[in-house]
């Protein structure tokens, strides 16, 4: 049943962005969550509604604080990705398809879980649908739907081997945008201002801040600009994913960035952040959660580990938060945000009886 599940859910494709997609997929889990016993809410957004479901605690622990479970509904893939190049195919204990991976495999597991486990903690789960981009309309809901909460846990992949996240560096979007003036290239260059000339400094003075510090990551992602080889370009804009590993550093290497200035007279330059996740670092109170998750993998025969780890995702807000989290209970497989994306067919089954042993004993 659940690889049934997983391939309905993948069948739906649900790029970053489209609105329309991304409802109807979240109608689907709205239904699903409301049959197993949740007080379901949208949370509107231009491209794409967030939703919020509150499951109600049974047994001893039914009044205790709620663990909160963070997931996505949208993928990197675009509509018709399905069809073209990645089509659902199982072969050899391993399935395929947009989104198996990062990250509809943690949905099914999360509320397969749920349907096994009677006595339990309040589960609050919140789906996001801008997660690809760094959740920019999502930030603030899951700033309040962590209030209170016991713990917090990922629906994202694991490490290779299985292993939790037990921490993320920072991930900050940039955008760096240049308004110069158009002129003849040939007739009258001199009365241009070249805005391509001009981001391609600054490009070169963002590299130069970034080498002051030893554990930065800086990634020039997309780059548009100019129209014609005979215009000498008016506008230009680069977008820039930043990596940290402490917030010290980040708050320095941001401020850096938003205070650069122009190179050339009457250029103008605009620096804006697009998104933003702290960096959640290593904590005492992840620690001693990691510890009882461990004894609840034992519980059900999996030994279960926990690692540091460098991609960014909802969780980094509640691990900086303060809340004590864990990420990477989603299948184990490979490919995010790649054409082979894929996950063992068998560790899905696996990750539902970690859940649902979370479920029971945290």
């Amino acid at each position: 049943m659940i690889i049934e599940r997983l391939q309905e859910y993948v069948g739906a494709e649900t790029p970053t962005g489209d609105a329309a997609a991304l409802n109807a997929f979240a109608d689907r889990l709205a239904e699903r969550y409301a049959e197993l016993g949740a007080t379901v809410r949208r949370v509107p957004a231009p491209t794409g509604d967030h939703l919020v479901a509150d499951f109600p605690g049974r047994g001893p622990q039914a009044d205790e604080a709620p663990l909160l479970f963070l997931g996505h509904h949208d993928t990197v893939w675009p509509i018709g990705q399905l069809a073209d190049a990645m089509p659902w195919r199982e072969a050899d204990g391993v399935i395929h398809g947009p989104g198996v991976f990062d990250m509809k495999g943690g949905l099914v597991i999360l509320e397969t879980a749920l349907e096994q486990v009677h006595d339990r903690r309040p589960v609050r789960v919140v789906v996001v649908a801008d997660e690809e981009i760094g959740s920019p309309s999502a930030r603030e809901l899951v700033t309040a739907e962590s209030a209170g909460v016991y713990a917090a846990f990922g629906l994202e992949p694991p490490h290779p081997n299985g292993d939790l996240k037990t921490s993320r560096w920072g991930s900050t979007r940039v955008r760096i945008e240049i308004t110069g003036r158009e002129a003849h290239a040939a007739l009258d260059p001199d009365s241009g201002i070249s805005a391509i000339d001009e981001l391609v400094d600054q490009l070169i003075a963002v590299r130069s801040i970034v080498a002051q510090y030893d554990e930065v990551l800086c990634n020039v992602g997309t780059i548009t600009g100019g129209g014609r080889t005979n215009v000498v370009p008016g506008f230009a804009s680069a977008d820039i994913g930043f990596r940290f590993v402490d917030p010290s550093t980040e708050q320095a290497v941001l401020k850096a960035v938003a205070e650069l200035q122009p190179v050339r007279a009457e250029a103008q330059l605009n620096v804006r952040v697009m998104s933003n996740r702290p960096a959640w670092q290593p904590s005492p109170a992840t620690d001693k959660l990691l510890a009882k998750v461990i004894e609840a993998g034992r519980s059900v025969g999996q030994e279960i580990g926990g690692a540091a780890a460098s991609g960014a995702a909802d969780t980094n807000l509640t691990g900086w938060l303060g809340v004590p989290t864990l990420d990477g209970l989603g299948p184990v497989g490979k490919g995010a945000h790649a054409v082979h994306e894929q996950v063992i067919a068998a560790s899905l089954g696996e990750r539902v009886a970690l859940v649902a042993a979370i479920l029971s004993t945290i």
